[in-house]
């Protein structure tokens, strides 16, 4: 049986290993030990292997390489013009190699491969949308476009469309799916965090502006304004990088804010265990494997009310639910800071839900679909 995988992830190929970014990896491992041979079509790098990346585990690979194109500008979609009939071509191809094609969605290769599986009525194919489903929100034209492809079951068929959460407007297609990024024998015993200390905030992300991370950094500012003992340590790197590093410099944050730009799994998993709170105010996600993570080593998330994120806490009873505000952010801290007990209670409820979601629970619900 071979697997076609369907993708805008820029893959690295250095010494006859084949790199992506590490979470993406980690899952198709996982899908790749069910088949016989790969074929992935995506863009190709010759960039350097960041701590970020890892490699695929499969022995029998074949990658078939596109451009990696955009369209957020009128100059980059004339350009694209250009580029998509040849990648159009290159993913019917691709399609034609394959038991199974599995598209990643939502993104330019996603939209692509949204419009061609069409023509592949009879074939088994699964889609993994990681953004946000959620029917109400706001989002650009070609993400909802996708939505409308991959639940249309006269252009859709024979697919099964992972999506994060339950909404009342799915279609037949659709099958409510989670991600993992631990293993069951990875779990252990975090000591219990005392609010008496220094308050440990954490951000860890891409430095983007839909991930806000300046609202993280304004946050210890306000808190320490405050009297509160607290830090916060940011994981990643982006475009707002150099804003951040700006207000960091301009108020002299240094004793308190910790810039680690991207580091590996593990020391990011130590940031996780050793922090009393997540910020994450994201204006937009599916499942956010972050929150889920700081979830599992006892990091309570304060975060916005974004896609399926208040069905992950609760709706407050696992962590804190706020507006896209940097007030409600200090807000909510201070009031667990002030109710010790609630915190507590929090982090336990957090821990135990999150911790049903490991990898081994992933991999079985994968062979399921297959």
């Amino acid at each position: 049986m071979i697997f076609g995988i369907i993708t805008h992830t820029i893959h690295k190929i250095t010494d006859g290993q084949i790199y992506a970014y590490e979470p993406y990896v980690k899952e198709m491992n996982l899908w790749s030990k069910n088949f016989d041979k790969i074929v992935i079509v995506a863009p190709i790098s010759f960039e350097e292997i960041r701590v970020i990346d890892a490699a695929y585990q499969h022995s029998n690979i074949k990658v078939i390489s596109i451009p990696n194109f955009n369209i957020t500008s009128l100059k980059n979609l004339i350009k694209s013009l250009f580029v998509i009939p040849n990648i159009c071509w290159k993913i019917f191809k691709g399609m034609q190699q394959v038991d199974h094609i599995h598209l990643r969605c939502p993104g330019n290769v996603g939209l692509l491969g949204c419009v061609v599986q069409v023509f592949f009525s009879s074939k088994v194919k699964t889609a993994k949308y990681a953004g946000n489903w959620d029917p109400k929100s706001k989002q650009p034209f070609t993400y909802k476009f996708q939505k409308w492809i991959l639940g249309n079951t006269l252009l859709s068929k024979n697919i099964k469309v992972l999506i994060y959460g339950k909404w009342s407007e799915k279609s037949k297609n659709n099958i409510p799916f989670f991600t993992a990024s631990y293993h069951e024998h990875e779990i252990e015993e975090i000591a219990k965090k005392d609010l008496n200390k220094t308050i440990k905030l954490l951000f860890v992300g891409t430095f983007s502006i839909g991930k806000q991370p300046l609202i993280s950094v304004r946050t210890v500012h306000q808190l320490s304004k405050k009297g509160i003992d607290v830090s916060l340590d940011m994981y990643g790197n982006g475009s707002e990088f150099k804003k951040v590093q700006k207000y960091i410099d301009d108020h002299q944050l240094h004793r308190i804010v910790k810039l680690h730009g991207n580091q590996s799994k593990e020391v990011v998993k130590q940031a996780f265990q050793r922090s009393h709170f997540l910020i994450f105010i994201s204006k937009s996600e599916g499942w956010p494997k972050v929150v889920a993570e700081s979830m599992f080593w006892s990091c309570l998330p304060v975060s916005t009310k974004v896609s399926c994120v208040p069905a992950m806490l609760d709706y407050g009873n696992r962590g804190a639910l706020i507006n896209n505000n940097l007030q409600e952010v200090v807000e909510k801290i201070e009031s667990y800071i002030d109710h010790k007990k609630m915190y507590v209670e929090h982090v336990e409820r957090a821990r135990t839900w999150s911790q049903q979601f490991t990898l081994d629970t992933f991999e079985k619900a994968i062979k399921e679909l297959l």
